[in-house]
């Protein structure tokens, strides 16, 4: 990978930096490019705005890596609230968790008990739950628990990333459970015996995946949602997609809000299934400069901030 993402992505865990840089005035007002605002009023008003354009969205709850089993309770209460509010609004708004915000890096069990208790709550009011993916040191933890919990709740989803080069193995074991997958390219820094270092290679692997995923959704009902702001991948997947006969409701993809939001309208006007991801919270310092590692340009944009009134 190129060396502004790399730097970006050793930011992105700097102690320092990450004491620090949330408190910049400018850096918090480029931070609006990508949420629309730290608390979950924001987001819902935001969610709001996409249902007039018949656009649903996904919502995460920024955090990871709680201290204290008392601190992934409370994150699962937030997420129960939410679901309720979402159901009593009646609103098109998924929800999206890392585990590790549940205890995973304290108590596997207690993980698997707070990640059920959401399950069986959005079970309840007709919701989605997904689980997005982390390090790479996550992904036997959280595919064992994502295997276990679809027995009992198949409205549960996991996320999957194209640079690691276990992916392909993954997709396969998957694809017996009728699984839920959002693919996106990954968002951390690996060694390239864990993750490809090219963007080629991820890019090529991502349409691979695809492929195979589209034949999932096509063969048994299995849903995927392609999680990437790369036009280039969508054209190729929607090629695919279409050489086997598949309408275009069935091709869902999800993009971050404030990114390629003429992209995004675009899409659902031509009857694509868009969904858009909208994260708010307090902890959102690793999460963003990750989305600015994503897209290096975007640091331009910081930059112009710094600047302007």
């Amino acid at each position: 990978m190129g060396l502004s993402r790399n730097i970006l992505l050793w930011a992105s865990e700097n102690p320092y930096l990450l004491k620090h840089v949330p408190n910049y005035r400018f850096v918090r007002r480029a931070l609006k490019r990508f949420m629309p605002g730290e608390e979950l009023n924001d987001a819902i008003g935001a969610a709001r705005i996409f249902k007039n354009d018949r656009i649903p969205t996904v919502f995460t709850f920024l955090g990871e890596s709680v201290t204290e089993l008392s601190e992934a309770v409370a994150v699962r209460d937030h997420y129960i609230g939410l679901l309720d509010r979402i159901a009593a609004e009646k609103l098109d708004i998924e929800v999206s968790v890392k585990l590790t915000q549940l205890g995973l890096d304290l108590s596997a069990d207690h993980a698997y008990e707070n990640f059920k208790s959401l399950a069986a709550k959005a079970l309840q009011v007709k919701n989605i739950v997904w689980i997005d993916m982390e390090r790479s040191n996550y992904v036997d933890a959280t595919l064992d628990l994502y295997k276990k919990v679809k027995k009992e709740f198949p409205n549960t989803g996991v996320c999957l990333q194209s640079y690691l080069r276990r992916t392909k193995k993954d997709v396969e074991d998957l694809l017996g459970i009728s699984p839920i997958i959002r693919l996106v390219k990954g968002a951390y820094n690996e060694p390239s015996d864990i993750a490809f270092p090219d963007k080629g290679d991820v890019d090529k692997n991502y349409l691979e995946l695809s492929t195979m995923l589209l034949k999932g959704i096509r063969d048994n009902g299995a849903r995927t949602a392609f999680g990437t702001h790369d036009t280039d991948l969508h054209a190729e997947i929607i090629k695919v997609a279409g050489d086997m006969g598949m309408a275009k409701d069935k091709v869902e993809i999800q993009m971050l809000y404030g990114i390629k939001t003429a992209e995004q309208k675009r899409l659902a006007n031509e009857g694509y299934n868009l969904r858009v991801l909208i994260s708010y919270g307090k902890a959102w310092y690793k999460w963003y400069v990750r989305r600015l590692a994503e897209r290096p340009a975007n640091v331009g944009f910081v930059i112009r901030n710094i600047f302007s009134s």
